[in-house]
């Protein structure tokens, strides 16, 4: 990006110094409610111009390097739009750097994690869920490509098994999706319920032990999973979410303690 204040002033002009890699994929077209995650990737940038690169601890990010790739544009042709999206991702995951994509709907997660296991295929790879839905339907609104099936895909891939999928913080299910988890009991299921029951100590504790020995690790992350009192700006928001401490808190534990090598963020739809 040419604007030296994006991302807080910290991008560079070559991929190869850069420690951190941001894309953004502006498609909403797979969504069974409402619309508006297209715009997330822009308004992100957007907002990353007003404040400083310091953390809440007063830690300056001044040595952090950014390259943004920009966005893939969204077009009519949705396997034509996957298959870039999955071979554009493929390249900057192999360039061993952290990636994060920038949704868009929670869709854009099946050819990222797609692209993810190609370049990990020598590897059991992990996804941590984080959302409101499981995801896991087979088919929603007549697609296979459906927000609602982005896990159920990438159980489909290779080097994913059950054992490698962690749903956290889920307070809402179709019947199908119930049968289904019934049927793979490998999946662990973590819903809001229980983080707030037993803890976030309780529940980050679960999801490191879980993935003890795995080497590479995809973070897919719902802004759904928030409350809506907290992020109410999503397509189809759930009650009894997590707080923004909480995600904060639980994100942290994950990113410092896992081989997460790449990460989303989904579902923001931001007020025009």
């Amino acid at each position: 990006m040419k604007e030296n204040s994006v991302w807080g002033g910290l991008c560079v002009d070559s991929i190869e110094t850069a420690d951190l890699i941001v894309m953004g994929i502006p498609f909403d077209g797979a969504v069974s409610a409402g619309r508006g995650a297209a715009a997330a990737p822009d308004r992100l940038r957007e907002l990353s111009q007003i404040l400083p690169p310091v953390t809440e601890e007063g830690m300056i990010l001044s040595s952090l390097k950014i390259w943004d790739d920009g966005n893939i544009p969204a077009h009519l042709n949705w396997e034509k739009y996957f298959s870039e999206v999955k071979i554009q991702a493929h390249n900057l995951i192999a360039a061993n750097k952290f990636c994060l994509f920038l949704g868009g709907d929670h869709s854009v997660s099946i050819p990222l994690e797609a692209a993810f296991a190609e370049v990990n295929a020598n590897q059991r790879i992990g996804i941590i869920h984080l959302d409101s839905h499981s995801d896991i339907e087979d088919e929603y609104d007549r697609h296979r490509w459906s927000h609602a099936c982005t896990q159920r895909r990438a159980l489909e891939l290779p080097n994913l098994e059950p054992a490698g999928l962690t749903l956290v913080g889920i307070r809402s299910y179709t019947r199908r999706e119930l049968e289904f988890l019934t049927n793979h009991p490998d999946i662990r299921v973590i819903g809001a319920k229980e983080i707030y029951q037993k803890g976030l100590a309780h529940t980050y504790a679960a999801i490191i032990e879980r993935y003890q020995g795995y080497q590479s690790i995809y973070l897919s992350l719902d802004i759904d999973v928030l409350d809506p009192a907290f992020a109410p700006g999503t397509g189809t928001p759930e009650g009894g979410g997590l707080s923004t401490r909480e995600l904060m808190e639980l994100v942290k534990q994950i990113m410092n303690h896992l081989p997460v090598k790449a990460a989303d963020i989904v579902e923001i739809s931001p007020s025009p």
